[in-house]
């Protein structure tokens, strides 16, 4: 019996590690591993692509873009060139320009950094998730902070716009 079970599964075993090639198209290989089994998906996803009319199958893929969602890049370029032109101190854009890519490049340096120290990702992550949580509670699970922090956001935007 024990014969029978180690030859019925010696033989599982090379059903399984056989190629599914004939002798003639075999080549050699370097690796002992031997070649996966073909992929059993692949069948029955193109026998159901098969299903489906040829007509239709073409018009799932298409996509239709539409008039308005169109934007010329001449007229884009027109448009950056006269706000551009309105700039009066054009050497402080550049500079904050400039000092927003440094800013960000160094950032991703020090996020680098902190990433690389072993137990110190899982702390950001915990204090993160405790902040997402005082947030929620604090401005967005009541209707009276909710609109606290809308009032506080209008606030900001007319500081930032210089409309206050």
């Amino acid at each position: 019996m024990a014969a029978a079970v180690s030859s019925s599964s010696s033989m599982v075993t090379t059903a399984v590690l056989v190629p599914r090639f004939s002798a003639a198209i075999r080549t050699s290989r370097c690796s002992a591993l031997p070649p996966l089994p073909s992929r059993v998906s692949t069948v029955s996803f193109s026998s159901s692509v098969k299903l489906i009319p040829e007509s239709k199958r073409f018009s799932l893929l298409q996509t239709k873009a539409s008039e308005e969602t169109s934007v010329d890049a001449g007229e884009l370029f027109t448009d950056l060139k006269e706000k551009w032109d309105k700039v009066e101190n054009k050497s402080t854009v550049i500079l904050y320009g400039g000092g927003a890519v440094v800013a960000v490049w160094l950032s991703s340096i020090l996020v680098g950094a902190i990433n690389s120290v072993p137990l110190l990702p899982k702390i950001m992550e915990l204090v993160g998730l405790g902040y997402t949580g005082w947030f929620v509670y604090k401005y967005l699970l009541f209707k009276s902070s909710r609109k606290e922090l809308a009032t506080d956001i209008e606030t900001l935007k007319s500081k930032i716009a210089g409309t206050e």
